[in-house]
C-alpha cells in the first residue's frame, strides 16, 4: 500500500529521515560511551549525579525524539509510491531488520541507565565498550542496504 499524495514531498521526506537517523545515531554512539566513563566514577558521587543527568537528557531529550522521528519518516518513506520494490524478501527487510535492532539496543540501553540511576550496575567497563560497537555494525548494515540494495 502507497500514499500517492507522499510522491511530492519525497525529497523533504528522506531529507528529514536522514537528519533525525544522523542525531539518532550519534545518541546510540554517545550513550554507551558515558555508560564507560560512569563505571569510572564512585556510586554516590558528584560525579556519578552528573552522568546520571547527562544520560537522562541524552535519552529522553535527543535520543528518544530522534528515533521517534526516524521510524515516523522512515514509515512515511516506505508509503511513498516507488521507494520499496514489494517482492518476497529484498534490501528493505534487511534495513528493517537493523533498525528494529537499534530500536531494541536503545531500549537496553534506557534499562542501563536504570540501573545506573539506581546505583546497581553491575557490568564493567569493558561490556559497554564492546556494546559500543553495536550500533556501528547495524547502521553498516542499514546503509549498505539503502545505497548497494544487494537483494
Amino acid at each position: 500500500m502507497t500514499i500517492a499524495v507522499l510522491a511530492h514531498v519525497y525529497l523533504w521526506t528522506k531529507a528529514l529521515h536522514v537528519i533525525s537517523l544522523i542525531a539518532w545515531m550519534a545518541g546510540l554512539f554517545y550513550l554507551p560511551r558515558l555508560f564507560v566513563y560512569h563505571c569510572g566514577v564512585a556510586r554516590g558521587s558528584t560525579e556519578s549525579e552528573r552522568f546520571k543527568v547527562m544520560e537522562r537528557r541524552l535519552l529522553k531529550q535527543i535520543m528518544l525524539p530522534a528515533m521517534l522521528s526516524t521510524w515516523f519518516f522512515g514509515l512515511l518513506l516506505v508509503l511513498t509510491p516507488g521507494v520499496v520494490a514489494w517482492s518476497p524478501f529484498n534490501w528493505w527487510h534487511v534495513k528493517f531488520a537493523a533498525v528494529f535492532l537499534m530500536t531494541g539496543f536503545q531500549g537496553a540501553a534506557g534499562k542501563w541507565r536504570r540501573d545506573f540511576l539506581e546505583d546497581r550496575n553491575q557490568k564493567p567497563h569493558r561490556y559497554f565498550r564492546y556494546a559500543n560497537e553495536v550500533p556501528t555494525l547495524l547502521m553498516i548494515v542499514a546503509v549498505v542496504m539503502v545505497i548497494v540494495k544487494p537483494f
